[in-house]
């Protein structure tokens, strides 16, 4: 099973954020679920499986997304029940070991199809600008492949 991020509307004070959840069977069966967190609301939108479900499978289907969708959905501070700082930034190494764990973000983002800057930016709590600077310097230390050929 796998829950992805996959973007986030605000309008006023209140915020949506969207989901991608699959779940594939040994079977070779798959559900394709959209879910939005809406306050402290999560709905699933729009469920798509191949080969369909039946009414008993779809009866459970919020059983099965249920743990997954909590554990994405709502923050780990939140679910510890402690408050934890806005601008706190998780646990990152500096120097050398940064650079490589920001290369190894940036290709896994590019893989899935996602955007790669976005993708540091979420792991290592920085703004864009310093997610940038941090993407230039794991590519001077060829962590990454150089963004254009020199003449």
């Amino acid at each position: 099973m796998s829950v992805r991020h996959t973007w986030v509307v605000s309008e006023g004070g209140a915020t949506a954020s969207w989901f991608d959840v699959r779940l594939a069977f040994a079977d070779g069966a798959r559900v394709d679920a959209l879910a939005v967190l809406s306050g402290q609301d999560v709905r699933v939108e729009d469920v798509r499986a191949e080969p369909p479900l039946s009414l008993d499978d779809l009866a459970v289907l919020a059983e099965w997304l249920e743990a997954p969708l909590f554990e994405a959905c709502v923050p780990a501070p939140a679910r510890a029940g402690a408050a934890a700082s806005r601008r706190a930034r998780p646990a990152w190494p500096r120097g050398r070991e940064e650079r490589r764990l920001v290369a190894r973000e940036y290709r896994a983002a590019r893989e899935e199809g996602g955007d790669p800057v976005l993708a540091v930016m979420r792991a290592t709590g920085h703004g864009r600008r310093r997610s940038l600077r941090l993407i230039g310097q794991a590519r001077d230390e060829g962590f990454l492949a150089p963004r254009r050929a020199r003449r």
